[in-house]
């Protein structure tokens, strides 16, 4: 098989296990949680500038996955499925007028935040290597089907438009109004892990530290901030699946994506 066809099926065959990567990355993180530095009592006792650019850093992850969820009409740009890569139509606005892969791009930012504040540079160099690696043949696939499908229409949207890094300049308005219902619809599970996640790793630290000090776990405490966060977060993942299963008030005509 041709490196460019390898290349391709390699991605296809990622994006479908791409669920499954957060997994790969909780189990790394406690690793590093419980057999690296011990962290020291006052940066998990304390909220301070770190925890709030870590915070930063994942929100940016959601606003910009928002902004492409909330302006991206149905069958557009490509999506990948077990049938093979979907595409009515190419997306050469709003956001992908300035970034062809929004979508991993917001994930990257997401999930970059939460590692940070792991407190491992080391692990977050592995991490943004791994995503790289991971995502680079995903993004392969897709776009060599979109080369396929819309031929110098797409050529000419990617001359212009950068792949990962995102060029503001070439902000082009959608064509269609910003729905908040569809990015509340699509986005809660992944607003709920963010919080999760933070709790979950202040409870890591603070139950290493109180191993070191020989207390044991069953001292462990989320710190207060984030315990406070998570409890929103929970609320409001509660209601919208509620609404999302049980009603139809997020549900918005022409605007089922899925990303």
């Amino acid at each position: 098989m041709a490196l460019i066809e390898s290349f391709e099926k390699s991605g296809n065959w990622l994006f479908r296990w791409r669920s499954y990567l957060p997994l790969v990355l909780y189990v790394l993180a406690g690793a590093v949680l419980l057999w690296g530095p011990a962290p020291e009592e006052e940066k998990i006792s304390n909220w301070d500038a770190f925890e709030m650019i870590c915070l930063t850093i994942s929100l940016l992850g959601l606003v910009i996955r928002a902004l492409t969820i909330g302006y991206t009409p149905r069958g557009t740009s490509g999506r990948n499925t077990a049938e093979g890569q979907v595409a009515e139509t190419l997306n050469t606005r709003g956001i992908y007028g300035t970034v062809r892969h929004p979508l991993y791009l917001g994930n990257f930012l997401m999930w970059m935040g939460l590692v940070l504040y792991v407190g491992s540079w080391e692990f977050s160099l592995l991490v943004s290597l791994a995503f790289w690696l991971y995502y680079e043949r995903i993004m392969f696939a897709e776009e060599a089907f979109l080369r396929r499908k819309f031929g110098q229409v797409y050529l000419d949207w990617a001359e212009r438009t950068p792949a990962f890094l995102p060029r503001w300049s070439g902000w082009k308005p959608a064509g269609v109004p910003f729905s908040f219902r569809n990015v509340l619809k699509r986005e809660y599970n992944g607003f709920f892990a963010v919080f999760l996640t933070f709790a979950w790793i202040s409870w890591m630290q603070s139950g290493r530290l109180e191993s070191e000090m020989g207390k044991g776990w069953a001292e462990a405490r989320v710190q207060g901030v984030w315990w406070v966060l998570f409890l929103a977060a929970s609320v409001v993942f509660l209601l919208l699946r509620t609404l999302k299963k049980r009603t139809r008030v997020l549900d918005v005509a022409g605007r089922e994506y899925e990303g």
